[in-house]
């Protein structure tokens, strides 16, 4: 693991996610709740899943478009599970569309909207506690679309949230063909896209913090920076 290393460089975006001002301009996808959790942005489902199903699941947009060959870091405090925590990142329309382009579908938070819809994107999970299965033998998925694409995946280090001590700091390197990401410093996974077997590299585009019902986290200290390889 880890034969390609990178350092952060300059600061492209920084958000404290202190109060809900610090989301101010972001966009909804699905029905959520936006509170504050000790000074930090707390993110719960609106709808009931066991009324709602699939459709009680939401996306919240960080409205910037970041460059290709980035470090985004953020601190996660998994507070109140059955739940699944994710973010996309490299998203862009299937033309190379901003992802709020008019032209495009309206998206609701409904997962199929996101893989094999109207745009590409790479997906990480890092949290999933949704499923007996899921719970039962944890790892951290990663998949690219268009398609359901699973490209890798690798344990995942995180406990039940009862259990938690948080905070636990994500970091995700995204460079070229290059994808790492660790939690606390520790190498979760990596992978090398060929831009063959799973369509072209993604570059660029916007990232978004996803949850499925009723996870309940909250989040601080987001920053994306340049990445410098080594």
């Amino acid at each position: 693991m880890n034969k390609v290393t990178f350092r952060t460089g300059e600061t492209i975006y920084e958000n404290s996610l202190t109060d809900l001002q610090s989301i101010k301009g972001w966009i909804k996808e699905g029905e959520l709740v936006t509170k504050t959790w000790q000074n930090k942005l707390l993110l719960e489902n609106k709808l009931d899943p066991e009324e709602y199903g699939d459709n009680a699941h939401w996306v919240l947009w960080c409205p910037e478009e970041f460059p290709d060959r980035i470090i985004v870091e953020w601190d996660f405090y998994p507070l109140e599970e059955p739940g699944l925590c994710m973010l996309f990142f490299a998203a862009k329309g299937r033309n190379g569309e901003d992802i709020f382009d008019p032209s495009l579908p309206q998206r609701t938070g409904y997962y199929p909207h996101y893989h094999s819809g109207s745009i590409n994107a790479l997906h990480l999970s890092y949290f999933r506690h949704k499923h007996p299965e899921e719970r039962a033998f944890r790892t951290c998925n990663l998949r690219k679309s268009h398609g359901f694409h699973l490209v890798t995946q690798a344990a995942d280090p995180l406990p039940p949230a009862e259990d938690a001590i948080s905070p636990y700091h994500m970091k995700l390197v995204k460079y070229d063909q290059h994808i790492q990401f660790y939690i606390n410093d520790l190498a979760i996974l990596e992978w090398e896209d060929d831009g063959k077997e799973y369509g072209p590299v993604l570059q660029g585009g916007k990232i978004g913090f996803r949850q499925m019902a009723p996870m309940v986290a909250a989040y601080a200290n987001l920053s994306v920076k340049h990445a410098i390889r080594d």
